[in-house]
């Protein structure tokens, strides 16, 4: 058997694994390149396999960077099954015909206006092609086994965001788990994710592989920031990702206003796609932390903006008041132009809840840059740009040693890491040296690597 990284190494997008027996062939993961251009140029180039053999895809959860590129390999003919779990494909059902459809705004905003280096800009795929995709998926429970050829594998819950799941596979006498994005220890929405079983090898995520998680209290640290911007008479512009983060920074803003800790100001969620999100996370209340009647707080705290109409009136709103829109680093959606008429504003607070890939808008504002560019047009960044720390979905360097540790794994079980920028990957390499047995090592881009 053998394991090639066609993604999520040196970067925390575009994760792909292509496992290989004498028989069988499947795609764990199968997620889009994000952030930098030259990641990005990946998204185009073909994979380095053979669509037609290729037996199934293993989807751990339902984040672009692991499942965005499925209407892609659909539209390049891939007809077999996408296994994952039901809570998954409620989510993909949103999030994959969205990212279509922004592809396809971002391509006629650039051939409009005259933006892009194309004649006639493409989207990789389309909004129909996301849509029709979907037909693909085949869901599965966890702990249920399903066995494709001679590989058998199996779900188990991980935290992180709804449905989100480790793969344990088996073939030839070997197991392997894949350890998808691992979630929190103590996390506000998701309970902690589960250990693993014994291995032969894992394939671990190391986001935050160089950083440890704040012990400053969220809820404080957002008070404050509102807080302090409602005094200046601004607008608070909170970019987030519709799935796991916008659902945590509307309960936060939901537990604040009913303590009185802010004041009850207008709260707008700009997203038609996480607006769809809250469904699923009252439907699978069971998967969370949060109470039904806390669910139902989350969700009513914030007025829905749903129309393309609805969110230029907002641009009328003159009393403070606070903006939730996607997407979360930056990369695209509706926050853009409420970006290009506030940033430009000392009045104004973006306040980032999570991680910023290198390359994207988010990652550039957060170190300090003068202007920003959107739409092909530089803006000055006067807006006070503010980041709460410890909401993210990840597991820092030590919870996830912790979850390790407290697993059966035999301290010489070799670890390969994936998805992690590469000072995060080695640093995490270096402490895990150091403090566990492990065998660790940094998967590289298109290695292939045998387990015998």
């Amino acid at each position: 058997m053998k394991i090639t990284f066609l993604g999520g190494t040196e970067t925390v997008t575009g994760s792909k694994y292509l496992v290989e027996t004498a028989t069988t062939k499947l795609l764990i993961d199968c997620g889009l390149y994000q952030g930098y251009k030259w990641l990005r140029k990946r998204n185009r180039e073909p994979l380095p396999l053979n669509i037609n053999e290729l037996d199934a895809i293993v989807l751990t959860h339902a984040h672009l960077d692991h499942s965005g590129f499925i209407p892609a390999i659909y539209k390049q003919g891939y007809r077999g099954p996408v296994y994952t779990h039901s809570a998954t494909l409620g989510l993909c059902s949103i999030l994959l015909p969205d990212s279509g459809h922004i592809q396809e705004d971002d391509a006629k905003f650039y051939s409009k206006h005259k933006l892009s280096k194309h004649e006639t800009p493409e989207p990789l795929y389309d909004k129909q092609t996301a849509q029709d995709s979907l037909s693909i998926f085949e869901t599965v429970d966890f702990e249920e086994e399903v066995i494709v050829g001679d590989i058998t594998f199996y779900l188990q819950p991980i935290g992180h965001i709804l449905g989100a799941a480790s793969i344990i596979l088996k073939a030839n006498g070997k197991t392997i788990g894949f350890s998808g994005d691992v979630g929190r220890t103590n996390d506000l929405l998701m309970p902690p994710p589960k250990v693993l079983p014994k291995l032969d090898l894992l394939l671990l995520e190391s986001t935050y592989g160089n950083r440890e998680h704040s012990t400053d209290d969220p809820y404080d640290q957002v008070a404050d920031i509102i807080n302090t911007t409602v005094k200046k008479g601004g607008v608070t512009l909170i970019p987030s990702f519709a799935v796991g983060r916008t659902e945590l920074i509307q309960h936060i803003l939901a537990t604040l206003i009913e303590q009185k800790r802010i004041p009850k100001l207008p709260i707008f969620l700009d997203s038609p796609m996480a607006i769809n999100v809250f469904d699923f996370y009252c439907q699978y209340n069971e998967l969370i932390e949060l109470s039904k009647e806390d669910c139902h707080k989350m969700c009513n705290v914030a007025s829905f903006v749903r129309t393309v109409d609805e969110s230029k009136s907002l641009s009328e709103v003159a009393m403070p008041h606070i903006i939730i829109a996607g997407s979360g680093m930056v990369t695209g959606g509706r926050i853009l132009h409420h970006l290009k008429r506030l940033v430009g504003d000392y009045r104004t607070t973006v306040l980032f809840t999570g991680y910023q890939s290198g390359g994207t808008r988010g990652g550039k504002m957060l170190s300090g840059v003068d202007t920003i560019k959107i739409h092909g047009k530089w803006f000055p960044m006067k807006a006070n740009v503010e980041v709460v720390h410890g909401l993210s979905g990840h597991g820092d360097f030590k919870e996830l040693t912790q979850w390790l540790l407290s697993s059966p794994l035999n301290k010489n079980t070799p670890i390969q890491l994936v998805h992690g920028d590469p000072e995060a990957s080695e640093t995490f390499r270096d402490y895990l040296s150091q403090h566990t047995g492990f065998d660790v090592s940094v998967a590289s881009y298109k290695s292939i690597i045998k387990v015998e």
